[in-house]
């Protein structure tokens, strides 16, 4: 069982940067691959960003690619999401997941824990 807590959201103007994190319990954090997920009102969860574990890959989707790092730390049971250059379309709740494998995949159904999440609002 692994428990995630995301913090870090909140109101930011856009081209603003936030950093998310994902804290989770037990101590088995680095044998989970994470990921970033988001979801804005009446839309579908979309995978935005995950980090393997071993040998810590990243994965981002087109959307997010070069503004938003994934990145965790093993010592610290701890993910994270840098966000930069915020723009409006970026605002959702953001939730960080769990998956029990080696690979990274942006479908939610092959996550096995999930946070409550976060919300992140960008004005224009």
């Amino acid at each position: 069982q692994v428990q995630l807590v995301e913090s870090g959201g909140g109101l930011v103007q856009a081209g603003g940067s936030l950093r998310l994190s994902c804290a989770a319990s037990g101590r088995t954090f680095s044998s989970y691959t994470m990921g970033w997920f988001r979801q804005a009102p009446g839309q579908e969860r979309e995978f935005v960003a995950g980090i393997t574990r071993g040998d810590v890959s990243t994965y981002y989707s087109d959307s997010v690619k070069g503004r938003f790092s994934i990145s965790r730390d093993n010592a610290k049971n701890t993910a994270f999401l840098q966000m930069n250059s915020l723009a409006p379309e970026d605002t959702a709740v953001y939730y960080c997941a769990a998956r029990g494998s080696r690979w990274s995949s942006t479908d939610p159904s092959a996550y096995d824990y999930w946070g409550q999440g976060t919300q992140v609002t960008v004005s224009s």
